[in-house]
């Protein structure tokens, strides 16, 4: 798994580019024995394994995507791709999953079919949509999904989940301000659009501490404004963009609601135009109680330290979109407490949580299809 993970980390590829990965997880389940299929939702490879006569599926899932961040990290196996690298683990989960398949077929232990789902595009939250979309579910067909995440700051062994939900929404906000702009000189003559612009952050910034219940978790960040204006002209169009998390499609809604609100009551104050968009990108990751529970058991088998009362993260995960269709659960797994942070430069998966988190993977395999 070493060797696989560096080979992986060598040479990382951003999301529905994966084709060297992807071939190279296809090549490694057939050596295995697995039915393989590769191109489902673009890069997406599914490897099928069966034993014994029941009809019951279980699949695991390990993402496949890099991220756009140049390496710093100056280990040897660093990335050969400049601007590209594996600053999630996204290689580690892949080589793990490819660990368990192998020993789920060399060991069997388990009565009914595994599917190794290995997805692309995660980061963009496109990949599962994608495989679901190609019609996943219909030619792979599974009762209960699982996947597992690495975690800088816990220690190698140490596994945290929790029933419900346990990871954010994503929602994408553009507000377009359309005005008259003009010489700075003269703001009188324009209907400038920056002190408007200045004016919507501010209220958008006080939607969770003042319209949304206390008891809900939520999170609105204004992360970028652009403008046509320059050091002595006024802008006569500005461009407020941002990200909202949140837990539930009800603050979900009413965050789109009071967005759209503010915007409009700005506008109609400095007599200018409002445009609002708000796409949802992630939808919450929401776990099944039963199948956290028995993650959380099977994960006690193999671990020396499991927490099922970690709190949610307001962090959002395309595997979500998965549980959308079929119960299941989603756990994190220690990286290492010296490990860099998740999407830095300096970010490398932890070689010794590979043995761990494919022996889980293993295990939860054999506790929902008992041979």
């Amino acid at each position: 798994m070493i060797r696989w993970r560096h080979d992986l980390h060598r040479h990382p590829e951003f999301g529905f580019e994966e084709t060297r990965t992807a071939a190279f997880v296809a090549e490694t389940l057939r050596a295995f024995g697995f039915e393989v299929a590769t191109g489902i939702g673009g890069t997406g490879v599914v490897g099928s394994l069966q034993r014994g006569t029941s009809n019951r599926a279980v699949a695991l899932r390990a993402d496949m995507d890099c991220l756009k961040i140049t390496e710093a990290t100056g280990a040897a196996h660093a990335s050969q791709s400049p601007g590209l690298m594996h600053a999630c683990g996204h290689d580690g989960h892949t080589a793990l999953l490819l660990g368990a398949g192998q020993m789920l077929a060399q060991d069997g232990g388990f009565d009914g079919t595994v599917r190794l789902i290995f997805q692309p595009a995660e980061e963009w939250g496109r990949g599962a949509l994608a495989m679901l979309d190609d019609g996943l579910m219909q030619r792979f067909p599974f009762d209960e999904i699982y996947g597992l995440h690495n975690m800088p700051g816990l220690p190698v062994g140490h596994v945290q989940t929790c029933a419900g939900a346990i990871m954010a929404a994503e929602d994408l906000f553009d507000v377009t301000l359309t005005g008259a702009g003009g010489h700075a000189a003269r703001p009188h003559m324009t209907r400038e659009v920056m002190v408007p612009a200045c004016a919507l952050v501010m209220a958008l910034q006080s939607i969770v501490a003042r319209r949304i219940d206390p008891v809900e978790a939520a999170v609105v960040s204004v992360t970028e404004i652009e403008t046509d204006g320059a050091r002595n002209i006024l802008p006569g169009h500005a461009r407020v963009a941002g990200d909202a998390r949140s837990f539930s499609p009800e603050v979900s809604a009413k965050i789109e609601a009071d967005i759209r609100a503010c915007a409009a009551a700005i506008a109609a104050q400095y007599g200018i135009a409002a445009d609002v968009s708000y796409a949802r990108e992630f939808v919450p990751l929401v776990n099944d109680h039963a199948c956290t529970a028995a993650f959380a058991e099977a994960a006690e088998a193999v671990s020396r330290d499991v927490d099922v009362t970690a709190p949610p993260i307001s962090a959002s995960e395309d595997f979500a979109q998965f549980l959308q269709h079929v119960p299941g659960a989603f756990a994190f797994f220690g990286n290492g407490e010296e490990s860099a942070p998740l999407h830095s430069p300096h970010f490398d998966f932890n070689d010794d949580a590979l043995a761990h988190g494919a022996a889980l993977m293993t295990a939860i395999v054999r506790a929902r299809l008992p041979g």
